[in-house]
């Protein structure tokens, strides 16, 4: 199919989706800090489309203060709270919202101009409405992380905080997957070898991603800070202190920090395995990031979970995944009918 009879796509939706995924980027950085800070519970309602302005006001300060007051973290933990206080928390996380409603913006009106201009095929048009579908569940399930914490107790529940930071990164990865896609002379083979790899590879990080979810949801980190044994124990006493015993890796901080360590070490080990046998540029930036990962990784334990240190972190493996989805794109050839295959047309 020659490029002219199919309307390609023009190099300006490939430059939107790259703004679109290097946004959704920074909203899993700054997602992390207002994590790490305890940050999160600072706005008590979700009002999606008219809570775009922070408070204006001394009495509108005040207000917002006794609203929080009122929720589980307010009346349990901040209950002293002064306003120059509340605001240290309550302004990342109106930047972390704000944020999250730009990008629903800065995807969604394009996506609407370059749709009636006719400039998407038909092969990407799907795509691009499954992406804008995930955008709105996401923020759906932000809320619903962050009600969790506002019923009985001052904090989120660690699943829906897996579940929330997971949706964000298959967002990512898929846009920058279609960037990938759009990309004008890709360089790809077929190599089942190493596509097998890296997809296996990319479900080992999304998982241990999950599991580093729970860490942060269950403050795990903090349970044992010291490398390569835990507090001196290669196996650490109280892993299965919990009943039901299968319960433990989800909701033990023992267990769920040994597991994600595990993880962890298998991931790297993998990777490195991959850039030796492959030698490519991109396997080969992808084990250098994977043991840079890991330092981070280690110094975030060791440091007792210092917030740039784990925010590096966090960013880390979402550089990561980026480098395995390269290798996974590069081992792939076009297939005929698909965006790149009709873009190369």
């Amino acid at each position: 199919m020659s490029a002219s009879s199919s309307s390609p796509a023009p190099a300006s939706v490939r430059r939107w989706l790259i703004v679109i995924a290097t946004m959704i980027f920074l909203m899993i950085v700054i997602g992390a800090l207002t994590r790490l800070t305890e940050s999160g519970l600072s706005m008590v309602e979700w009002r999606p489309v008219t809570g775009w302005l922070p408070p204006l006001s001394d009495t509108a300060w005040q207000a917002e203060l006794q609203k929080y007051l009122s929720s589980p973290q307010g009346r349990l933990i901040n209950r002293g709270f002064t306003v120059a206080e509340f605001k240290e928390i309550f302004w990342l996380e109106y930047i972390h919202r704000v944020w999250g409603r730009l990008i629903g913006l800065a995807f969604a009106l394009p996506l609407a101009w370059f749709w009636l201009r006719g400039r998407l095929t038909p092969a990407l048009k799907p795509r691009l409405a499954a992406l804008l579908v995930l955008g709105g569940l996401q923020g759906a399930m932000g809320w619903a992380m962050v009600a969790s914490g506002l019923v009985d107790r001052p904090a989120v529940s660690h699943y829906r905080l897996a579940a929330h930071l997971l949706l964000a990164i298959v967002l990512y990865a898929y846009t920058v997957w279609l960037v990938l896609e759009l990309s004008p002379r890709p360089v790809r083979r077929d190599a089942p070898a190493t596509r097998r790899w890296a997809s296996v590879l990319i479900g080992l990080l999304l998982v241990t991603l999950c599991w580093g979810a729970l860490v942060a949801g269950l403050r795990a980190g903090s349970a044992h800070n010291t490398f390569p044994t835990m507090s001196g124990h290669w196996l650490p006493p109280g892993l299965l202190e919990l009943a039901p015993a299968w319960i433990n890796p989800f909701e033990n901080p023992t267990t769920v920090q040994f597991v994600h360590r595990w993880l962890a070490k298998l991931l790297v080990l993998a990777v490195l395995v991959l850039a030796w046998r492959t030698r490519r540029p991109e396997t080969t930036l992808a084990g250098a990031m994977a043991l840079l990962q890991l330092g981070l990784g280690i110094a975030t334990i060791l440091s007792g979970v210092d917030i740039a240190l784990a925010t590096m972190h966090q960013a880390g493996a979402v550089l990561l995944l980026t480098l395995l989805v390269v290798v996974r794109h590069r081992a792939t050839p076009s297939r005929p009918g698909s965006v790149s295959a009709t873009l190369a047309g």
